[in-house]
């Protein structure tokens, strides 16, 4: 018997891991002729009409989707801090779905937080975390912490929440980046956002030491955020503004076109877990910089926060480094597989 899925986490655009994870769960339960429905929690900067995902806009509403929907398992998706209110969602989807619950905290840097680190059985979270059948986990910090709130250890499961797939040959990327990327060598991508911790500004400084050796350097930024007009800023003061693009919101089926063609993707972070980017990267054979927060896969070559010399230095030493991926390397999507077998572990 077909089984429904009930999804709740960010929904793009904009377009990031925890959305990329979304649908790729989405994707694999239709590909086995379930159902996937999915409510968004965040304000998606463009809402298109489409069968069952939903964009509620108040609490209220929230609770009324829960309610209506007649689902089988619910999954909550909290992409980094967990929050007053995402703690409030994650009572209102146990007190709907019961053991039939599945939770995924996607930022492997939550132990770090102050929250994490202060985790007790007896707390307001400890209680809510246990409502749910399974949590999901991204490393073993995460596991810990959930054990520190009293989650009985075989209900968590350490699942990456990532597939890697090949870029679609039947997409193509747009022109103004297409021209951008044959324009420029090294092409140096960063895959984030305008935001704080994804330090934009630091990338853009750092364009002066890189020009100087690499005159045809090019930086090419994906991702929107807060911080839009004080990038602009930057780069229309820093006197390159040939030589640096801000792409914005890209479809993550152009952004995997970008990675593979690209010298080098930088994931430097000011507040960072395990990136979905430098894993896409890696797998289709681009070098990697990024800086070092104790959790990157292996083959990232790592530099500390801010270091403008070193960042340089990699970049002089990773240049002409890109290699082909080997041939029998294949899309990899058994972690995918891992969720839907918890699904049905729950029913």
């Amino acid at each position: 018997m077909a089984m429904h899925v009930l999804q709740l986490g960010p929904y793009p655009p904009p377009e990031g891991g925890v959305t990329r994870n979304m649908l790729a769960i989405r994707d694999e339960l239709i590909k086995r002729g379930d159902k996937c429905s999915i409510i968004a929690t965040t304000r998606s900067s463009r809402i298109v009409e489409e069968s069952n995902v939903y964009h509620p806009r108040s609490a209220s509403k929230v609770l009324a989707l829960l309610g209506s929907i007649d689902f089988d398992v619910i999954h909550l998706h909290i992409g980094g801090t967990v929050s007053k209110r995402m703690l409030g969602l994650a009572l209102a989807a146990t007190t709907f779905a019961g053991k039939r619950s599945v939770l995924t905290i996607h930022s492997g840097a939550f132990p770090l937080t102050e929250a994490a680190r202060s985790a007790r059985s007896f707390s307001a979270s400890g209680v809510i975390f246990r409502r749910f059948g399974r949590i999901a986990v991204v490393n073993d910090d995460l596991a810990d912490v959930f054990e520190r709130y009293g989650v009985a250890k075989e209900n968590i499961r350490k699942i990456l929440p990532f597939s890697l797939q090949f870029p679609d040959e039947s997409v193509s990327v747009p022109p103004t980046l297409a021209k951008f990327v044959t324009a420029h060598s090294p092409l140096l991508l960063s895959v984030g956002g305008l935001e704080k911790d994804y330090d934009p500004i630091f990338q853009i400084d750092a364009m002066s030491d890189i020009l100087r050796e690499f005159p045809k350097a090019g930086l090419m930024i994906v991702g929107d955020g807060s911080m839009r007009s004080e990038v602009e800023s930057a780069v229309a003061a820093c006197g390159h503004i040939q030589n640096i693009h801000l792409a914005g919101n890209v479809e993550h089926a152009v952004t995997l076109h970008l990675i593979d063609r690209a010298d080098i993707l930088l994931r430097t972070t000011l507040f960072d877990g395990d990136a979905i980017s430098i894993r896409e990267a890696l797998f289709l054979g681009t070098p990697v910089i990024a800086t070092d927060n104790g959790m990157r896969p292996a083959g990232a070559q790592l530099i500390d926060i801010g270091d403008r010399a070193e960042l340089v230095r990699k970049i002089r030493e990773m240049a002409s480094s890109k290699q082909k991926r080997p041939a029998n390397v294949a899309a990899d999507d058994r972690n995918i597989r891992q969720v839907i077998e918890l699904y049905k572990e729950l029913l």
